[in-house]
């Protein structure tokens, strides 16, 4: 199944239409003909995404926050991410407090991610979270130990250091020689279980925009849906490239020019 991708203006904020007619008011925040709405492109990320088989049979969330009405935007629970619809989602305020719901006849819950994305805009001031089952996630956490870790790789480059230029204001990004490195947790029954393996995560190590989690997926994020969409691509692929590496027993962080002295016969 070929991946499929689109792209995302990353200018924020968001511009999205907020209509204040005599609509629901839960309608007001789901509602718009806007394509960059927070609802529709958690809608139309999540079909790419089951399209990818990154969320397939419920698994996997989204949730962005928008920057302009501070609103936070959840996936539901056990919801298929290639049949939701803007109605199906969670919306939250800043004081934590649920703005919109599905309606009560669908029997839907919030994501079991909620808790996990909250910890990310907390603790990352992040503008949006993904979180996918990505095979090439799984694979790695069973190769890899405590580290997924991958080197000279052009790809590196999409992947924010953590630095802040003092210059321009914006994030650095690592170059191609240097070594990504995502941590990697153990799995629990649930997934709210996890929290506190989260917050220890992100205390040892501050610059990382993802976490992956043994045998279950992993989480990305960044400043804005378009920059946490560019990670996740950029490091669904490198771990697919290590994979490949792997079987032909090349080490995923192999020094330029070494490759052939690991080439299995």
């Amino acid at each position: 199944m070929s991946k499929q991708f689109t792209t995302i203006n990353a200018k924020p904020p968001l511009q999205h239409q907020m209509h204040t007619t005599d609509h629901h008011v839960a309608e007001l925040h789901v509602d718009s003909n806007d394509s960059i709405h927070p609802a529709n492109l958690i809608c139309s990320l999540s079909r790419q995404f089951y399209n990818n088989n990154w969320c397939t049979g419920t698994g996997g969330g989204l949730s962005i926050k928008d920057p302009q009405s501070r609103l936070t935007y959840f996936t539901p629970s056990g919801v298929q991410k290639e049949l939701m619809t803007p109605s199906d989602l969670y919306v939250r305020n800043e004081d934590g407090e649920y703005v919109n719901k599905p309606l009560v006849s669908k029997n839907y819950k919030p994501s079991a991610c909620t808790p996990l994305f909250s910890i990310c805009y907390e603790a990352k001031n992040a503008g949006a979270v993904i979180h996918t089952h990505s095979q090439n996630a799984v694979i790695c956490s069973m190769i890899f130990g405590d580290e997924f870790q991958i080197s000279n790789i052009e790809q590196i480059k999409a992947i924010p250091n953590g630095e802040v230029d003092p210059n321009t204001g914006k994030l650095k990004y690592l170059q191609n020689f240097d070594t990504l490195v995502i941590p990697i947790i153990d799995n629990m029954p649930h997934e709210d279980e996890l929290q506190d393996s989260f917050h220890e995560i992100l205390r040892s190590y501050p610059n990382t925009v993802a976490i992956i989690v043994r045998r279950h997926g992993i989480f990305v994020w960044g400043d804005s849906i378009a920059k946490a969409k560019i990670h996740n691509e950029a490091i669904d692929y490198l771990m697919e490239l290590a994979i490949k590496m792997h079987k032909l027993g090349i080490p995923s962080t192999c020094p330029i020019g070494d490759e052939k002295k690991y080439l299995k016969n």
